[in-house]
């Protein structure tokens, strides 16, 4: 039998006050939870990996021995945020995504943050992810990112930090809402008790904004897969089906007469709105890679015409590049004359040789990372790797330090999760999903990714971590 005894914890716990009190936005949670015995909730967390098995959430891994599928790993104690500090993160992140949409418009029009010198011109015009052909496009609603994905931690004191931003294709919020869905199908007694803020609109709130972004009403939308061997296939299909709109693939489009059409079988439909989840570099062989079987030849020509949009704009990357993250602060003063309401995690930029010296000779201590990486991919955690992890790092640095940010190792928040001996603190941090249209809007909660291995900080599933379902506690209007 699992041990339900909550653990003393170091740093900052979200259900654990010091003193090992609970948090007040935790206490109905805990008083039922005092009411369970661990092998009840050991079968439940059976179920819900048998639910998952059957419905086919499984993440495709690329170069494992083992196989391409595995199951993301899914804790059943959720984390749960009270309505007042929502509220704040929801303001920070709408207004981050907003300075970034106009930072994207800037640089592929007027340039006018790079003209005043808020950026370095090389940072933009040197960046791989940055798109010539964008130049001068104009855009409906001037948005480039109507799906964005915030990545928030907590250190070890409790303060919140953007750790960073994914505008390109981001993952996870299918995730989300099958979390949710397994958590109201084992446990409906504790949605009985607390109002916990839905998550199931999401798809109509989606397919709501992708429509905005077309030109005219009724526009026909399809979401662009580059195949069922990507890793987040599943979440490609889910989406589709609860949008109710067409799962397609390139072979699936074509060009003619100046415009995007689908093949069905009751003939060729033209098409408005494309949700691509397909990279930049794969859309249009005749525009990008030539060897490309993911994208449909002629697409760049009829997007740069109006005639089809592309929900996330090409040439997006630019404002999720690891390099631009330390000037966001400043688009936000720049682009809207506020303070930002979420601060940055401390950056040292690589490309700088002051910097680089410190980074160097701090190694140990710091977190380094690509800044095209993604996925936990190519990033050195000091304090876990091994001497010879860190020399191999400290030659890569010298020989192409534009490549790399560095950022101090912070003690990322924990809470706790249901492990083999009982109830055990892990690392974690959250995704809210930022939809931008007429308006910019956040589904209350997110993705909370949780680094599953004791002490580990990396939370991508991609690297064995797991998720849970994220609870924003509503506030009870009087009577």
């Amino acid at each position: 039998m699992r041990s339900l005894t909550l653990p003393a914890v170091a740093g900052f716990d979200e259900m654990i006050a010091p003193g090992r009190g609970i948090r007040t936005h935790y206490t109905q949670y805990h008083d039922w939870l005092l009411q369970q015995d661990g092998q009840s909730l050991e079968r439940k967390r059976r179920e819900a990996e048998l639910q998952f098995h059957r419905v086919g959430i499984t993440f495709n891994v690329y170069g494992e021995d083992s196989g391409t599928e595995r199951l993301i790993p899914f804790d059943t104690l959720p984390r749960v945020i009270p309505a007042s500090e929502w509220q704040k993160l929801e303001r920070g992140v709408i207004q981050r995504v907003q300075a970034l949409n106009l930072f994207l418009h800037d640089i592929y029009h007027d340039q006018r943050i790079i003209k005043e010198g808020h950026l370095p011109a090389e940072q933009v015009f040197g960046n791989a992810q940055y798109q010539p052909c964008m130049q001068d496009v104009d855009l409906p609603n001037q948005v480039y990112s109507q799906i964005s994905g915030v990545d928030l931690i907590r250190d070890g004191e409790g303060a919140w930090y953007v750790l960073e931003d994914n505008l390109r294709t981001p993952s996870g919020v299918s995730y989300m809402i099958e979390n949710r869905r397994m958590m109201m199908r084992l446990f409906p007694e504790l949605f009985a008790r607390q109002m916990v803020a839905p998550v199931d609109h999401y798809p109509s709130l989606l397919l709501e904004t992708l429509q905005q972004s077309a030109r005219h009403s009724n526009p026909t939308v399809v979401l662009l897969t580059p195949g069922r061997y990507n890793s987040a296939y599943f979440e490609h299909a889910f989406l589709a089906q609860q949008m109710g709109i067409e799962l397609v693939e390139g072979a699936d489009l074509f060009v003619k007469e100046g415009c995007v059409f689908m093949r069905t079988t009751a003939g060729s439909k033209r098409v408005d709105v494309i949700y691509r989840r397909v990279d930049d570099a794969y859309l249009d062989p005749l525009a990008f890679r030539q060897d490309s079987m993911l994208g449909v030849p002629g697409l760049l020509s009829v997007y740069r015409e109006g005639r089809v949009v592309l929900a996330n704009a090409v040439g997006t990357g630019v404002g999720d590049d690891k390099s631009i993250y330390p000037y966001v602060p400043a688009m936000i003063r720049f682009y809207l004359d506020e303070e930002p309401i979420l601060a940055n995690v401390p950056t040292w930029q690589c490309r700088r040789k002051d910097e680089l010296k410190h980074v160097l000779a701090n190694l140990p201590e710091l977190v380094v990372k690509e800044v095209h990486g993604a996925g936990g991919y190519g990033m050195l955690v000091g304090p876990a790797a091994t001497r010879e992890e860190i020399a191999h790092f400290r030659d890569r640095l010298l020989a192409n330090p534009d490549n790399y940010i560095a950022q101090p190792t912070l003690s990322l928040s924990t809470c706790p999760i249901f492990v083999n001996e009982g109830i055990a603190p892990r690392h974690i941090d959250l995704r809210p999903f930022v939809l931008s249209g007429n308006e910019t809007r956040v589904v209350p909660g997110g993705l909370t990714r949780v680094a599953m291995k004791e002490g580990c900080l990396v939370v991508n599933s991609s690297q064995g971590g797991g998720t849970k379902d994220t609870w924003v506690l509503e506030e009870r209007e009087p009577c």
